[in-house]
Parts: structure tokens; sequence; C-alpha cells
């Protein structure tokens, strides 16, 4: 084993030892992490800006110390000065290794900038958002009538609205007499309805008639990515979308990592809700900047996130949700201030947060129930969001059942050799001749396949990067397919497949994807890449059969797939490997960001905040770890596509080969007899 210190780079998880004195970027380079450099190290670009974290990592079984980097130097010093740099970022160029540490690349750091894949999905929205507008015309003061000035506003809305008891934010006392003498006692007011029988409340005023418009935002808050949309409260059109990686990534990739970040670490988890909240609030400038909108003009916002990122957003320590029996601070839905969880958007605006439905299953579960709407379901639905955290829902009109599986991160290109997230250059679909296992593919940002004239061409500018979450469940679906893995997960032989893309790698083989080229090395499929999949859609398929026992039955009629990754997966070749339960083909579809859709749908129909409040207190929640066949699916669900599931409806339409590769099995894949058993 190396003595020298271990480099950790995320959201990449690309690792190596280096020597004491090796600058980050130039371990970046070597180790192909995704890190810009336009002025060759010499601390004039900036373009190199990294942030080291430091603590205690159990993850990556590091321990990272405040001098496990080189000290701030000149360089980085006149830079700071000059341009500035944000709190925590060192140039990778000037910073040198002098420990074990784990480095973050942030997005704009990034060559290829991350795809964040979590639109807008089209829908059909009846329009009732909490914010609308009133102009009214207030009467002057009268030395013989003495009133104040708020008085009389109120009285005028009162009139207008037919609102008895409307109220104003103590924010807008200040500016109130310059605005009304600046509109000549006219005014316009943005008036907040939250729940039934709240009090209306005056959130912003405006001098004379403004016709707006006025904004909300809808954020899925995901452990991985953000996504917000942008929706103007009068017409519910979406004017906007944007989204970035979760900062919170260089405290861990999965949510119990953080967990264990904030367990370990005195302050931890104030450290994640820092760094979560200065995320959303870059997201708001980036947002508002693309629409071309005033921040003071976007007055609600709607949020969706699992139970770890839901306390963490809101300053609460996670410890609880790491142990048994997982108990929220708070499952109900929850309607602030902005200010108030450190949103740096308008002083009026208003958060409201989706309920949570159990400990492991969160607001954005929540989400996904209020925008697929399974309880309204004819047919028995299974609903799966796709992510590092699966939630899934099973229901139809005689009830719902809900439950979170820990898939991990694997589906999001972590833990695979050449695993990437969603960025162009990033193979996401692949197809393999069954005959001659020769495979083709598709990158991100190029509409050609890889065996089309111009392809060449055309990645010019990215080339082959790696592999995303979609892209690896095509290429081991296709493998299986062309007889090139058997049911267990292991990769033939050159011999017993009839390709020379296998090789011999290790105690096992691996299959060559992509020859490489002069500027990328090639891109391969290993065992390793394979059992990680395994293990994740393992998790998945486990929990939605313990809902499928839960409810007596062994089939659904339909399922739908939801969450960005899920909007990319083919239905097919999550069949092959099993990630879901035998169904028709024809019968699983794709609902894109269910949760993120759920958000706008809360943001624009005041009455889907109570019907979603009133369904989440419906829904039976299973804890999948404490479920004693949880165990006994996950080991069957491991096979591809399963140990015992016969899956008759997929062999229906397709033909699975059956080899055995396992040591001393045969090669029927190939055509050959027994092999001999090989010697160590």
């Amino acid at each position: 084993m190396s003595s020298d210190p271990l480099v950790i780079f995320t959201p990449s998880g690309k690792r190596g030892h280096f020597p004491v004195g090796t600058p980050i970027l130039t371990a970046a380079r070597q180790l192909g992490v995704d890190l810009d450099s336009v002025c060759g190290g010499r601390g004039i670009c900036s373009k190199c800006q990294i942030t080291p974290s430091y603590g205690e990592f159990p993850k990556h079984g590091v321990t990272v110390h405040d001098t496990a980097l080189s000290e701030w130097n000149a360089v980085e010093e006149r830079y700071d000065q000059k341009r500035g740099l944000p709190k925590g970022r060192r140039l990778g160029c000037q910073a040198t290794v002098q420990g074990d540490v784990v480095i973050d690349v942030p997005p704009e750091s990034q060559v290829h900038k991350q795809v964040v894949r979590k639109r807008a999905e089209v829908r059909e929205i009846t329009l009732d958002p909490t914010v609308h507008l009133t102009y009214v015309e207030v009467v002057e003061p009268d030395m013989h009538k003495p009133s104040g000035d708020l008085e009389r506003l109120l009285q005028a809305l009162r009139v207008a609205t037919g609102e008895n008891n409307i109220e104003l934010d103590t924010h807008l006392l200040r500016p109130l007499q310059p605005i009304l003498r600046k509109g000549n006692w006219t005014v316009t007011a943005a008036i907040h309805r939250g729940r039934d029988g709240a009090t209306p409340r005056v959130i912003a005023l405006w001098p004379g008639y403004f016709d707006g418009p006025v904004y909300g935002l809808a954020v899925d808050l995901g452990s991985t990515t953000i996504a917000g949309h942008l929706c103007n409260l009068s017409t519910g059109e979406v004017v906007a979308s944007s989204g970035l990686m979760n900062p919170q990534i260089r405290f861990g990739e999965d949510l119990m990592s953080r967990v264990s970040y904030a367990m370990m670490n005195k302050g931890g988890d104030h450290e994640m809700t820092g760094a979560v909240r200065a995320g959303l609030n870059q997201l708001v400038t980036d947002i508002a900047s693309e629409a071309g909108a005033d921040k003071s003009q976007i007055l609600d916002a709607v949020f969706v996130m699992n139970p770890v990122m839901h306390h963490l957003f809101l300053g609460i320590d996670p410890f609880e949700l790491g142990q048994a029996p997982f108990a929220l601070a708070t499952s109900d839905a929850l309607s602030l201030n902005a200010t108030d969880i450190g949103l740096d958007i308008a002083p009026g605006t208003r958060a409201y947060i989706l309920p949570c439905i159990a400990g492991h299953v969160g607001a954005d579960a929540a989400g996904v129930a209020l925008s697929e709407a399974p309880d309204r379901s004819e047919d028995l639905v299974l609903v799966v969001d796709v992510g590092t955290n699966a939630e899934i829902l099973l229901g139809d009109r005689n009830g719902v059942q809900a439950c979170s599986s820990p898939t991990g991160p694997a589906f999001e290109g972590a833990q695979i050799s050449a695993g990437q997230r969603a960025a162009p250059g990033a193979i996401e679909r692949v197809e393999i001749d069954p005959v001659t296992k020769e495979p083709r593919f598709r990158v991100i940002g190029v509409d050609l396949w890889s065996d089309e004239d111009g392809f060449d061409a055309a990645i010019g500018a990215t080339g082959v990067t790696g592999i995303c979450g979609s892209g690896i469940i095509e290429v081991i679906a296709e493998m299986r397919m062309a007889g090139i893995v058997d049911a267990s997960g292991l990769i033939g032989s050159a011999e017993q497949t009839g390709t020379s893309r296998c090789f011999a790698d290790g105690r096992t083989h691996s299959y060559r994807l992509w020859d490489g080229d002069a500027d990328h090395g090639p891109i391969t499929i290993t065992n390793g890449d394979i059992r990680a999949i395994q293990m994740a859609k393992a998790a998945l398929y486990s929990g939605a059969r313990l809902l499928m026992d839960k409810r007596g039955v062994d089939t659904v009629d339909r399922v739908v797939l939801a969450g960005a990754f899920g909007a990319h997966i083919s239905a097919k070749h999550a069949m092959v490997l099993g990630m879901i339960p035998d169904c028709p083909l024809d019968k699983v579809t794709s609902a894109g960001n269910a949760a993120g859709t759920g958000a706008r749908i809360a943001l624009l129909n005041r009455a889907a905040r109570t019907q979603i409040e009133t369904l989440v207190r419906k829904i039976e929640k299973v804890e999948t770890a404490v479920e004693p066949r949880f165990q006994e699916h996950f080991v069957n669900a491991s096979a591809m596509p399963n140990a015992v599931e016969p899956y008759p409806v997929l062999r229906s339409v397709l033909t699975l080969p059956e080899p055995s590769f396992n040591t001393g099995g045969s090669g029927e894949a190939a055509g050959g007899g027994r092999r001999r058993r090989r010697r160590g």
C-alpha cells in the first residue's frame, strides 16, 4: 500500500495516491478529473478553483486535517485581492498535497458542465396560486378624521377583496408612506393567502398600478441535483428552468454519508445547511437572470426533498434519521418566510415545504404522489422515483403504500469504473449486436451513433469522456441480451462469448465498449461495474416487491418511472436487468421529474396543498430496514432479471441467452462445450 497521501475528488469519486507537494491540478489531470485550466497553472485564469473538505469521512476511510493542503500562497493572495476567491476556495494549480484530502470540483471549474436533466413537464394545472395582486385607491389623510395610512390602506383592501382580516407584513411599515405618496394614493398590493382559515397578508407593495408579473419558484432539492422552475403566478407559465449540482456532494454522495459526516464532525450539520442554502441562493440568482426577472418579484416558493435534505435545509441535525426508528423532527407541511431559511429572495417571499411521508420517504415522494395521483388510479400502479435513494409508491383507489430503497449512487454513474454524471461526452445510449457482439453508442450532446458517418467530427469538442447512469443500465442489459454476461452477473471470456472485446481483467473479465483515441483511453465495463448495478437494482426491486407483498399481489398493471434519471431509462433495459417487476413494456412509462411537477402543482394551486397533506396521512408507510423479507428479495433480485421470478411477459417478447460463466461452467453463448477448471 502506498504511503503517499490519498487524494479523493468529488463528485467524480476518482482517487489516487500522490507524493507530498503535488499540485492538486496535476493530481486531477493524472486521474482524468474534469478540472479546468487555461493559463497553464500560473494562477492567472482561476478556472481551477477547488474546495477542500475537512473532517472525518467514514465512506472514504479518511480523516482530513486542516494541514492537508499547503498554506495559502502569494499567488492566491494576489488573485483574491484583485478578483476575489469565494470563501473556502483554493486554486488547484497553487494548493499542493500535504496529507489525505477530499477535494470538491465545483460545477464552474469543470470543463464539461453538468447537464441537470430535471426539466418541467407539460401539465394542465388549475390556476389558483397563493399570491394575487390587488389595485386600490386609498383615502387621503384628513386632519378632521385622523387615522393612520396603514389603517386606510387595509380598509381599502377589505372593500376590494371582501376579506375582513387582512394584515400587513412588518417589513412594509417603513416604506408604506413613501409608496402611497409616490403612487398618488393608489397602490398595488400582493396578498398572500395560505391555508384555509389563515389570515391574508400583504407581502409586497408597488406605487400606482402594477400588473406584474409576479413569480413563484418550484424547487426539487435532490441529494445530487437541485432543479428549479420559475413560474408566472398569473398565467402558470414556466418562464425559466435551471439546475445545479447540490454543493453538499463534497460531504458525501449518498445520504447516509452526510448523516455520518454530521455525526463525526462537530458542526458538520451547520456546514451542510450553509452549503445547500448557498446553492439555492445561487439557483435563485441564475434562474432570475435567465428569465430577466427581478428577484423582488419572486413572492412564493415550494420545495420538495428527501428527509435528510429536509432536515439539513431547515437547519435540523439529521442524527435521528441515521438510526431506528428513523424519527423525523417534523413530518407536517411547513409554511415559512423564505428569510427564515436563509433564502435571499424578497423580504415577503413565502416558502412552503410539502409534508414528509416517513423517516425515509420524504416530501419528494409526496410531490410524486401529488403529480401521479396513485390514489385516484383505477388500475394498480407502481411509481418509482429513481435516484440515489429511490422512493416507491404502489396504489389505486383502494389505498397507497410507500417505501424507500437505498439504491446508492451507482445509477448516477458513481462507483462505476468509467462512470460520470450526465454531461456532454458521456455515453447515454448503447446497443450491442447479439451476433457479432460489436457495440455502438450515443453520447450526450451528439445525435449520431458511434458507427455513423460524421460521429468522430461531431465529438471533436467533447470527446467520449465516460458513461452516465442511463448508459451503464443499457450496456449491461445489452450485454445480458447478447450473451456476454450471464444471469449471475459474470462476464465471459473471449472464448466463451466469441468476441475479443472480452478480456481477462484480474480474476474476472471485462468488456471493452470503446477503443479510445489519442485523447482518451478505452472505456470498459468491468465485473465490479456490473456488481454495483446489481446491488442498486436489487435494492430497487426489493422495495417494490415488499409493497406488492403488503398488497398481496404478484403483478402490477402498470409502472411509472419518475425522476431525472428515471426519465432516461429504457423500459426494456430496466426489465432485462430486473430493476422493476414484470409488466407489459407498453405499460411502463416515464413521468419525468414528477417530484418537481408536484412542487409546481402545489405552487400554482392552493387546494393541492390541502390535498397532499390529507393524502400523506392516509398512505401506509413500509420501512424496508425492518422488513424480514427484504433480504430474501434482495438476494433473488441480484440475478438478471431475477433468480426466482420468471418474468413471463418479458420473455414472451425477447429470448434471453442463458450462458453460465462460473468457474467450470459451460460457455453456451459461444456454442462451446464444458470448459476446463482454471487453476488458481
